[in-house]
Order: C-alpha cells, then structure tokens, then sequence
C-alpha cells in the first residue's frame, strides 16, 4: 500500500469509527472478526476488515456463505466488509427482495455501510443478486455472478440443456405462484429484468465454465451478456475452456477482485497487480518444490528434443537462475537432441546427464516428441519414469521439473475437453515421484482461448517463435517464484515403480558389442550419401550397418529388456528378432518421418524378459515398407534395460 493510500484508508477508519457496533455472535473467520444474527427473521453474518476502507464499502454475498471464498478474502484485505443474509429457497423471489431491502437498510442506516453495495452470486445466487438489482439498481455499485442462475426454467426446470432438479423445481414454482403451464410465460427472471441495470449503468462480470451442464452458459451467461449489451450495458465474461460448474470462482481472484475495486468509488487506486494468467490458476504444480543453490559450483541440465536443443527457452532460465543466485557458478549443460523422446532419455540419460557428475537441478521434457513419434502410453510412462527413476536412484537429492511442450495436436485435444495422453501419464510420473511440473501445453491453448495471441501468428510452430520461447520461460520463472527454492536439499523418497518394466536401468551398449555378424559391417563413421537431413550425435558416428537381405548377428547382454537405437532413414527395412531361441518377430524400421530424415528411432523389442544374460538375434528380411526404398538397418546402439 502507497502512502497515498495509506491516507485514504486512515480517513475511511476515521469516517466510519463512530458506525454501531454489530449484534449477535462475534467469532472468527479466517482471522477476522465475524458476526452472526438474526434480522428480519433471517440468518445474517457480516464480517469486518482489519482496518476499513473509506466509504465503508461491501461486498453482499447470496448463497453459499464461504463457499470458494477467495474474492472475499482478497477484499477483506483491502478494507471491505462481507454481509450475507440467508434467504435460501427463495429463488430471488419478491420475498427475497424484501428481506434484503430490510438488510441492506439496517446496514446502510445502523452501520455506516455505503448506501451501494457490490453484489456477488454462485450458482443459483444469480437469481438473488440480479432480482434484488432490478428493484434497487441505484444501491448497486456492480454485479460479479459466477455461474449464475438467470432463468428458472433452464435450472431448476431442466427445460433446456440442463438436467434440472425436480424437487427444487416443485419448490421453485410454489414460491413463484406458478405451474408447470403459467412458467413457460414467466417474465420474472433475470434475463427479463435488464433494462433498468442497463440504464443505471451498473457492469457485469460473469465468471463461467463453458461446459457446465448444471447451468449451461449458452441459456444463462451468454443470453444475458447478448440482450445487456444491446440494451447498452457494459458486461465482462470469463469463460473457463472446458470449466463445468465447478469450481467457482478463479483460484487467483485478482480480475475479480480489480473489477469491483474499479467499480467502488475512492478505490480505484487499490487495483491489483494484473494476474499472470487468463483464467485464474496457473500452470505448475511445485509438489516437492524446488531446492535453494550453494554459493559455489552448480549444475543445471536440459534433457529434452528439439525446442530444448535449440535453445530459447533455456537460455532465458540460465539468465534467471545467475540473477536469483549471483553467487552461485552454474554449469548448464544442454542435453538437447531434436527427434528424441522419453524412451532414448532413458537409455541415454547416463551418457548425457549422469555422467557430467552433481547435479543440481535438471529439466526433462519429451511430451511433443513421445506424441508426434506416436509413442504407446505404455511406452510414454515407462521412459519417462525410467529417466526419474534411475536419476533418483543415482543421486536422491537431485531436483527434476518436468515440463510438457505444446504441438498443435494437443491443442485439438485440450479445446475437446480431454487431457492429452502424453501429459496425462507424464503427470503420473511427476505425481508418483514428487517432482513439478508444468503443462505448458494447457497454458499456450488457454492464452489463445482468451485471445492473447495466436498459433499461426504468434507462436508458429511446435518449435516455438521467440515469443514462444518467452512464454515457456516465464512460465518457469512463475513456478521458480512460487517454490521461492526453499525446500531442503534431501534425499528424496523412492517410492514402488508405477510400472515394473519402466526403463530404470537404461544404458546404451556400443554396436561392435554385436558377434557372429554376416552381412553387417560396422562403419566407424556412418554418413548418408542421399542428401537426407541427420540428427547430431546420430551421424559420423560408429554404426552397425545392413543393407542387404539375409543379414544376420548375434548380441549377448544381461538384462531385462533389450532393443535398437537406430537411424531409420529411406532405405530402412523390416527386421526380424528373436531372444535366446524364442520364435521370431518382426519389426518395420521405417518410419513417417524417414522419407525425409535418417531419424534417431528407439524400437523397444522386448521390455520383458527375466532379469539375467540373454542373446539376441537379428535378420534383415526380403521384405519392407512400400513406401520404402530398400531393406537397411543401421544400429547406432543397442538399448539395454539391466536389472533393478
């Protein structure tokens, strides 16, 4: 609070300190003083600020008293009184009415309380608040309604999209006078009664989910906010993308809480800090948190594809990390590699990140890549869990955030209303081990829901813009800001795995390793000689190669899986394997992406095998893709998952 301010709410306390005091029960409310009464024969509360606002300015709340109470409670803080009179099962009836015109004088006239209030209304409160308006559109300073009734017969009637409640429908037509017949022409709801809101000029805010099917928004919300608009009405809606009817509210209330600071005279000044976010909850979750940095030596790695190899976004944390911590000597080590997933992190996770030794802090994301490569949700957990796993299992202490990108096909399935498979069962993971994470994917179709930017012209591509890559990192720094790095440096607990056969003890196992090879050579630094793009690190390096059918070779390993890092180019073809004499299976090397790239592909043969020493067999067939052009195969490494 400014000193200017601090003068104005000093002469609000003076203004109002010779207000009478309230009757009734004085208890607390989340620390501050409360009252409960009886007035007009109905239940009242009102509680009081700490130190009052000028003008003694409130906000009146219908039904659900402490329900979703987070605007209140940011209101308190600035100096308004809450007031609540339980007129429940009136419906904001002429009834109703009454009684709050009873309360509102004993307020106003007793207590000192500003002759207009802020009206605010959940559900079927809608009824209430904009009925009491209607009547006394000068005692109103502005409406906030979430998820508000504003026709009877869309709820409790049940006569459109909604289900209705039967028993509160009996209930509601009684207290109206009314039969199933005379409510098809019943004139007394909120939709009907604008005109004179509209005229006094009082603003709206509606906060809404757009697939509540209790109150649909299409018969309540967005009827309303079309005929208030045409009759010259200002009105905001916040319409949370697949939001039902739960949870009210926003879990930072700041929007809510500026609309009516905005709209109360003399604390317009008070106005918040613009949230970060557009519907009120942002897109981390700290679970374990995050642990400070030492005053030396520290080691941050990115583990991740392509928009990690590529930077951005990674070098903005690095800056935010060397501010926050300016006596900290950070390494940071980019473990980016474009093409790869949650299954190859695991089998390479030693060579790329363990091996650099500590460290402090490390960042994994695979979520576009494990979708875009097509992965199973089988295969999209176990990788994922492997690389936690087998980092916890190495070093307890270590720190993971991991992070899910956003691609246009989760877009598509965000604006369904589902949860993207691939962020789904890395939150398994995260959930399972206590890690953050941060659903970056939900953030960027959120934005653009709210219109905040677009993908064609503002992020581009899965491989994001500069401004893609600010939005990531400000998302990192929200969740860097939110830990405040204060967990303690411990080892972490261990918990049972998720899925026995996750890739835990990934390594990776050189391609001469193979024997009794005929038809393969092992060229010492493969290249393509198709003009084919490449992936660094899967190129002038040594490979196992075969071109022809008939190719065959021998592995020995111990473990308790076993498969292929390969380079799946135009010419890749079908393999057949088979473990210590099993029957033979096949597998197509080829891949969507391979007529253009010699792509990095992790083929998993057998994730189960009995822990122990094992052989595999392979053989090129005769056979392959149509769409390929020849029957090679070429083996950067084997992948070998060892014993627990």
């Amino acid at each position: 609070m400014n000193a200017v301010q601090r003068m104005v709410m000093a002469a609000g306390i003076a203004a109002s300190a010779s207000a009478a005091p309230f009757p009734g029960t004085q208890t607390q409310w989340f620390g501050w003083p409360r009252w409960d009464f009886e007035h007009d024969g109905r239940r009242c509360i009102v509680v009081a600020p700490t130190n009052e606002a000028p003008g003694r300015p409130w906000i009146w709340r219908a039904r659900f008293w402490g329900h979703e109470p987070q605007a209140d409670l940011a209101l308190l803080r600035l100096g308004y009184h809450v007031a609540h009179m339980d007129v429940a099962e009136m419906f904001g009836s002429p009834r109703a009415v009454a009684h709050w015109d009873r309360f509102h004088e004993l307020l106003v006239k007793e207590h000192g309380f500003a002759p207009r209030a802020a009206l605010e209304g959940m559900s079927r409160g809608g009824l209430y608040i904009y009925n009491w308006a209607a009547a006394n559109p000068g005692k109103v300073t502005c409406i906030y309604a979430d998820a508000p009734v504003l026709d009877i017969r869309s709820w409790p009637g049940g006569k459109g999209r909604g289900p209705g409640h039967s028993p509160t429908w009996a209930a509601c037509l009684k207290e109206f006078g009314l039969t199933e017949e005379t409510a098809k022409d019943f004139r007394g709801n909120p939709l009907d009664r604008l005109e004179p809101l509209a005229r006094a000029g009082i603003p709206l805010l509606h906060v809404c989910g757009e697939a509540d099917t209790v109150v649909p928004i299409e018969e309540n919300t967005l009827l309303l906010a079309q005929r208030y608009r045409e009759l010259g009405g200002k009105i905001t809606v916040i319409a949370k993308p697949n939001g039902e009817h739960h949870p009210h509210s926003l879990k930072d209330p700041a929007r809510i809480v500026n609309f009516i600071l905005e709209n109360t005279p003399r604390m317009e000044g008070f106005r918040q800090p613009d949230p970060p976010v557009p519907y009120g909850a942002d897109y981390f979750t700290l679970r374990g948190g995050l642990s400070g940095f030492p005053a030396g030596p520290a080691r941050v790695v990115f583990l991740g594809g392509s928009i990690t190899a590529g930077g951005g976004w990674r070098d903005h944390v690095g800056e935010s990390l060397r501010r926050r911590f300016p006596s900290t000597q950070f390494e940071f080590v980019n473990a980016g590699i474009p093409s790869l997933g949650s299954t190859p992190h695991a089998f390479r996770l030693v060579r790329d990140a363990l091996s650099k030794g500590r460290i402090d802090l490390m960042f994994v994301e695979a979520a576009v890549n494990d979708e875009t490569n097509g992965m199973t949700p089988e295969e999209m957990l176990r990788g994922m869990e492997g690389v936690v796993r087998h980092a916890r299992a190495h070093q307890p202490d270590m720190d993971i955030v991991l992070l899910h990108f956003a691609d246009p096909g989760k877009t598509k399935t965000l604006a369904s209303g589902a949860t993207p498979v691939v962020v789904a069962q890395h939150e398994r993971v995260a959930g399972h081990y206590g890690t953050p994470s941060i659903d970056l994917a939900r953030e960027v179709f959120e934005r653009m829901h709210a219109g905040e930017f677009t993908w064609e012209k503002d992020f581009r591509d899965l491989h994001p813009s500069p401004f893609g890559h600010r939005l990531y990192a400000a998302s990192i720094d929200r969740l860097f800001d939110a830990s405040g790095f204060a967990a303690p440096r411990r080892a972490r607990p261990m918990p049972a795995p998720l899925d026995p056969l996750s890739y835990d003890g990934g390594c990776l196992a050189p391609p001469e390793s193979a024997r009794g090879s005929k038809g393969w050579t092992l060229d010492p630094a493969w290249g393509p000689t198709d003009g084919k793009g490449t992936r660094p690190g899967y190129v002038r390096v040594p490979m196992m190669v075969a071109s022809e059918a008939g190719a065959e070779l021998e592995f020995d390993f111990t473990g308790r899986g076993i498969g292929l890092m390969i380079a799946s180019g135009p010419d890749a073809g079908i393999v057949e394997w088979s473990v210590d004499g099993a029957p033979a299976q096949r597998r197509d090397l080829f891949t969507q992406w391979s007529p253009q790239l010699h792509l990095p592909w992790a083929v998993m043969l057998d994730p189960a095998l009995k822990p122990g020493p094992h052989t595999l067999r392979l053989r090129m067939t005769a056979e392959k893709n149509p769409k390929s052009a020849g029957t090679a195969c070429r083996i950067v490494h084997f992948l070998v998952n060892v014993s627990g």
